[in-house]
């Protein structure tokens, strides 16, 4: 979809369809107001009839009102106005595309950012706007023989209004980073929406091959098995040996800033199906662990932002691809490892796998000397239990970079929770045999997940979120939410503004 910004009076747009809010207790917004006045107080007076009431979620199509030059007015409920929050904000722009998409308009001019809301800029707003009309259009039909185009929005084009003609450049910057966001969980979400028997490791490294391919600055390299095996990664390889699909490790290099800038790193969890292994899972939603590759799949949809936006700073992205599976190759409970790092682990829990992938790949990480990394897992059901299925847990050794990762998710409405990783956790990672256990007992299962993977990152600034809770929905609406990408790419652009 094309998006557009320009400034001008609502009733002086000849549009397909002009969007303007109404609030609860049937009060007009000021483009809304607008309208009223143009077509002889004809808004207000369906409003005073019931028609509408400005209740959150309520919708009103309006077909061509004489006095207008537009072919349509929607009208769109936008609650209480001194609960206009985020959330409430939100919810008027998924109205406004589901009233749009039963519609036959092929393009509309919105007014919706113009609408106050708490702490929010309108820069804010246009970029929210933009990225959650791209999500919304997202539909996972691609193994469907019987795919519904009715079910996509109409639209080829938004113009987005505002107030002023000094607000439209970065109204239109926030219109591309929206749509860019967008797209890139949507990429996300094709990734982790894939089943494992089609999303393997090898469909990893193809699909990486492929989005580097369209982007001049993004390049991509794959290791091997043998390979890894030459660099001494034991930990991710132990992962892989019950499969009969080969593990990969996937490098993207982003080159946007100068040669010698060091690269921000994201390093993502990639494991395409987990039985648990050995130590093998219930049955019951066991289909859903085609999504513990979440962490790769953000990583892709962070890099297609960053190469889409052109951002002038250097990224590199590692993706730990494997499958954890249960044949006689397999790891076993009471194995010892040993790191590419030369650290050995003792497996105590074949189903803890995505750290014995994250170590090995947190210590290749080091060659880049990276200005920062971030790893990205959904790595223990212990963070559904501490944070639900809301917020991102989130744990660092540098206060700054944990700092600016919440600062992100703040701002691009995608939140994390600061968990702590103080160094008595650690105690319980004990071994008697090896340098560490790969699981730490039952209490406090996200931290000493993250005080695992903290003993490969101690040669730069590091940070983990687990997304366990926030990378897929369960039930009527299953599938990937293509979280975190915007709180990655908040991040690197914020660093591209300091």
């Amino acid at each position: 979809m094309d998006y557009t910004v320009k400034s001008g009076n609502p009733e002086k747009q000849r549009s397909a369809c002009v969007v303007v809010g109404v609030f609860e207790n049937r009060r007009l917004s000021s483009a809304a107001a607008q309208l009223d006045q143009a077509c002889d107080g004809y808004l207000s007076q369906l409003v005073r009839r019931g028609d509408m009431d400005g209740r959150a979620g309520q919708a009103l199509m309006l077909h061509r009102i004489s006095e207008l030059v537009c072919d349509r007015v929607l009208l769109v409920g936008l609650g209480r106005e001194r609960d206009c929050d985020d959330r409430a904000y939100i919810k008027a722009v998924e109205t406004m595309a589901e009233a749009l998409r039963n519609s036959g308009a092929v393009e509309a001019t919105c007014y919706l950012p113009e609408i106050s809301v708490k702490g929010r800029n309108i820069f804010w707003r246009i970029r929210t706007a933009t990225r959650t009309i791209e999500t919304l259009q997202y539909r996972f039909d691609r193994l469907k023989t019987d795919k519904q185009p009715s079910a996509r929005l109409n639209l080829r084009r938004m113009t987005f209004s505002v107030p002023s003609r000094r607000e439209l450049a970065d109204g239109e910057q926030a219109a591309l980073e929206g749509a860019a966001i967008g797209r890139g969980m949507n990429a996300a979400r094709d990734l982790g929406n894939l089943p494992g028997n089609y999303c393997t490791p090898r469909h990893l490294g193809e699909q990486a091959v492929d989005l580097a391919a369209r982007h001049t600055r993004l390049e991509v390299e794959l290791l091997d098995e043998n390979t890894m095996d030459e660099l001494g990664m034991g930990a991710l390889l132990a992962v892989s040996r019950g499969s009969q699909e080969e593990a990969r490790l996937i490098v993207f290099r982003y080159r946007g800033g100068d040669e010698d800038s060091a690269p921000y790193t994201l390093v993502g969890k990639g494991i395409t199906f987990d039985t648990g292994g050995i130590s093998l899972k219930p049955s019951a939603a066991m289909d859903e662990m085609k999504f513990d590759m979440c962490g790769a799949a953000s990583v892709f949809g962070t890099m297609q932002t960053v190469a889409e936006l052109g951002l002038p700073i250097n990224v590199v992205g590692i993706v730990a691809a494997a499958e954890n599976m249960p044949d006689g190759r397999a790891i076993k409970p009471g194995d010892i490892v040993t790191s590419m790092s030369g650290q050995t682990i003792e497996i105590l829990n074949t189903d803890a796998e995505g750290r014995l992938a994250l170590c090995d790949a947190l210590t290749y990480a080091e060659r880049f000397h990276p200005a920062a990394v971030v790893d990205i897992a959904t790595l223990t059901g212990a963070a559904i239990v501490a944070l639900g299925h809301h917020t991102h847990g989130l744990m660092g050794n540098n206060g700054g970079l944990v700092n600016e990762l919440l600062g992100a998710g703040k701002s691009a409405g995608d939140r994390a929770w600061e968990l702590p990783l103080g160094d008595e956790y650690q105690e319980q990672l004990k071994s008697n045999f090896a340098d560490m256990a790969n699981i730490g007992g039952q209490p406090a299962g996200t931290i000493t997940a993250g005080c695992f993977l903290s003993r490969y990152a101690r040669k730069y600034r590091w940070a983990h979120l687990d997304i366990a809770g926030t990378a897929w929905k369960s039930g009527e609406h299953k599938g990937a939410t293509g979280r975190p990408v915007p709180l990655l790419a908040q991040w690197l652009i914020d660093r591209v503004k300091r």
